[in-house]
């Protein structure tokens, strides 16, 4: 096995350096990973929302080991394996109608846009400042954050983004062209920001009155990150589409869209080559099954982290939790790593924690006092 400094040396001559990073990972289970030089931490970051039931979870890796033994690839041209019944799953436990894969939540975005243009016949969208969509070219276009988005422009899509919050702004943004209004039910990239259930139901009665579709983007917050199968189901809003990756399918890359019955591709409308391939499919439905034992106890663990770093007035939902410390949380990110504990900063010097549900009350409070006592 390579050492650190091995793979930081190829890493450093032959890959862009598109990303910040210090630490090789080599090894995963459960909660816990550990680097190439034997050093163990428990992760919080999860591969940011991904790993939802933990890593190398034995349900998941037989699933994927099964069906690599009987087919790793079918082309959409024809049926594949696990792929009715892992829709047939989404749309039972999300409420919508029918499903349509993709690689990542990027795509899913995309795949949300075309959608939403191709059925409204409209061509405009609204989205929110701060919020996070991907960073392909149509995702991209409907993510806020200046410094990722403006050196791509222009990016062919006709869009106005509106203050996180702001009903009255959406309703003077709002117009008979508009296909979409894009959200996420908590802003995950910006520090794990909660607006009120209010926001929602405004959207959704903006929506309705102007006839442009409600798109909720899941991606970071979906499959029980929250304590509930979708953040959205902590209102009584009902979205016209989803889109849902990361923790879909624990760590395979794969991406969906979930929408409400009337909205959906017609033939040739949409494709790709690799989504909801047969690997993918069968980690999706693993996942699913093991989400669901876990399910019950995501609330009252995301509890355990709120009392015991309540000093900090945290701001958590489910096992999604943000801790704002400004200028300091880098500083408090590299103390946490020496101590064995992997978080991450999110904008604006939030820490955020996205550990698998599947963390156990001992390494929670283990976290909680790493944490502590780097902010001590």
């Amino acid at each position: 096995m390579q050492t650190t400094s091995q793979m930081k040396a190829l890493d450093e001559r032959y890959y862009m350096p598109a990303f910040s990073r210090e630490i090789a990972i080599v090894k995963g289970e459960g909660s816990k990973v550990w680097d190439a030089d034997g050093k163990e931490y428990i992760d919080c970051v999860a591969g940011i929302a991904v790993c939802s039931t933990g890593h190398c979870h034995p349900a998941v890796v037989k699933a994927i080991c099964d069906q690599a033994h009987q087919l790793i690839h079918c082309s959409n041209l024809y049926y594949v394996p696990h792929q009715g019944e892992v829709a047939k799953k989404l749309v039972e436990v999300t409420g919508m109608h029918k499903a349509f894969f993709s690689n990542s939540g990027a795509e899913a975005t995309d795949g949300a846009l075309k959608l939403a243009r191709v059925r409204t016949g409209r061509k405009k969208f609204i989205a929110f400042t701060h919020g996070f969509h991907g960073r392909t070219i149509g995702s991209l276009a409907v993510t806020h954050k200046p410094a990722i988005r403006e050196p791509f422009e222009p990016l062919g899509m006709v869009k106005t983004f509106v203050e996180y919050g702001d009903l009255e702004g959406l309703k003077k943004a709002i117009d008979s062209d508009t296909a979409g209004v894009i959200v996420e039910p908590i802003q995950g990239e910006a520090g794990v920001i909660i607006p009120p259930d209010s926001f929602f139901e405004g959207i959704r009665e903006i929506c309705d009155k102007s006839g442009a579709l409600m798109i909720v983007d899941e991606v970071q917050t979906g499959m029980g990150r929250t304590g509930k199968w979708l953040a959205m189901q902590h209102t009584k809003v009902q979205p016209d589409i989803v889109t849902l990756a990361k923790g879909i399918a624990s760590g395979f890359p794969m991406g969906a869209l979930v929408a409400r019955e009337g909205l959906e591709f017609k033939k040739s409308e949409h494709g790709s080559t690799f989504a909801g391939g047969p690997l993918a499919c069968a980690a999706a439905l693993a996942t699913a099954g093991v989400i669901e034992k876990v399910l019950p106890e995501v609330s009252r663990k995301g509890e355990r982290f709120a009392q015991g770093l309540a000093p900090y007035n945290p701001r958590v939902r489910g096992l999604m939790i943000g801790v704002t410390l400004g200028d300091r949380c880098p500083e408090v990110q590299k103390k946490c790593a020496e101590e064995g504990v992997l978080v991450n900063c999110a904008a604006d010097g939030n820490l955020r924690l996205v550990p698998p549900l599947t963390i156990s009350d001992a390494e929670i409070d283990s976290v909680v006092k790493v944490i502590n006592g780097a902010l001590g």
